[in-house]
């Protein structure tokens, strides 16, 4: 499980402008974050010989992202593709990548998103899973799935919305920190409470943003990164998980899966919950951190409602999550701002929201209906 401990590293990251750009297009966008991300390393565009893209919902070209995005940037990679398993896209492509330059199949690989979600027209109120019994009783978008998770959560370990408030002022008070987040105003537990409904019990501000942008991480092998322009950030652990299944499951709503993805990432790093100095935990709802913080043993289950109160998920606390904001406050690019904040924090580079002697960050992705999942261990170099 350790052959690739250690042996890949994030030379570069770059995001465009995030929040609402009408005139703006999935393609323009990532294309600003390739740019961005290129500078950030100090490589030259013709050294990049591979390029695995996540095509944003207002792409029209789908599966043929890779092609289209490939040609507007004039790069003809060795080694390239597109995947979309949404939230859970950036980090399996960022372990593709790993593979790839390891495997000597490329030697630099651009990990690219862009998205007019905002501005585009909506994509996200589709039925939430598969057959159309979802839309017959209702059962539309994401936060669906979230609120029965979030429901059954509080019925049998008496978790409660204001616990979920502290992680949406947790990631709050750090987007205000962040110059580059779309939402910086702080925000109390009461003025959670007081926000509407979405789902019940969810509140408005229990949910992500839709926001425009682009993102684009680049990666190469640690022998090739030593020389670059940036301080050397490791891929320390790796590790994913998918279910097929969603309510044919009594347990789907505790997606038991994401605790095999986290398993593998820590016994690939060699590390555990203990060893975590940061983590940015996806956070399409509050109640996805709340089953993160159980899966990756940082507490009981059960327990982690009563986990995240006193400050502990906060700067300065016992572990900060989200320094930038995460998707609640920062942006919403699905998962992939999550590692650009993890790879800045690991090369100390956060300013205001740095953790001080922060050496280990995990990462985590899920996507679809709940049924993929994925975490990374990023490591100080």
């Amino acid at each position: 499980m350790d052959t690739l401990r250690d042996k890949t590293a994030v030379v570069g990251v770059g995001a465009s402008p995030q929040g609402k750009f009408p005139g703006s297009s999935a393609l323009s966008l990532a294309v600003e974050a390739f740019k961005r991300a290129l500078d950030d390393s100090g490589l030259k565009k013709d050294q990049i010989d591979g390029l695995l893209t996540m095509p944003g919902t207002t792409a029209p070209e789908a599966g043929l992202n890779y092609l289209r995005l490939g040609e507007t940037l004039g790069i003809d990679p060795r080694y390239t593709g597109s995947m979309n398993m949404g939230g859970g896209t950036a980090g399996s492509l960022l372990h593709q990548a790993a593979l790839a330059v390891n495997a000597g199949m490329a030697n630099y690989v651009a990990c690219v998103f862009g998205d007019a979600a905002a501005t585009g027209g909506s994509r996200f109120n589709r039925a939430s899973g598969w057959g159309d019994s979802y839309g017959i009783w209702g059962f539309m978008a994401a936060c669906a799935n979230s609120a029965i998770a979030a429901s059954r959560h509080m019925a049998l370990y008496g978790t409660t919305s204001k616990q979920l408030g502290e992680i949406a002022v947790a990631c709050r008070k750090h987007a205000s920190m962040n110059p580059d987040a779309i939402m910086r105003k702080p925000i109390t537990i009461e003025e959670h409470q007081a926000s509407r409904w979405i789902v019940k019990p969810l509140h408005l501000l229990d949910c992500c943003l839709i926001s425009d942008g682009g993102v684009c991480l680049i990666v190469t092998t640690k022998d090739r990164a030593k020389d670059l322009k940036q301080p050397l950030v490791l891929m320390s652990g790796m590790g994913q998980a998918y279910t097929t299944q969603n309510m044919e499951r009594d347990d789907w709503w505790y997606v038991p899966h994401q605790k095999l993805a986290l398993d593998d990432a820590y016994k690939m790093a060699g590390v555990g919950p203990k060893d975590i100095d940061v983590a940015q935990l996806y956070d399409n709802f509050t109640m996805s951190v709340l089953l993160w913080f159980e899966h990756g043993g940082f507490c009981k289950v059960g327990e982690s409602g009563s986990f995240v109160e006193g400050g502990r998920i906060q700067l300065g606390g016992e572990l900060p999550i989200n320094t930038a904001g995460g998707n609640h406050s920062e942006s919403y690019m699905e998962g992939w701002l999550h590692l650009v904040e993890g790879v800045r924090q690991m090369r100390g580079a956060c300013g205001e929201r740095q953790v001080k002697g922060a050496e280990v960050c995990l990462v985590t992705g899920r996507g679809q209906a709940l049924n993929c999942a994925n975490a990374t261990i990023l490591r100080k170099g």
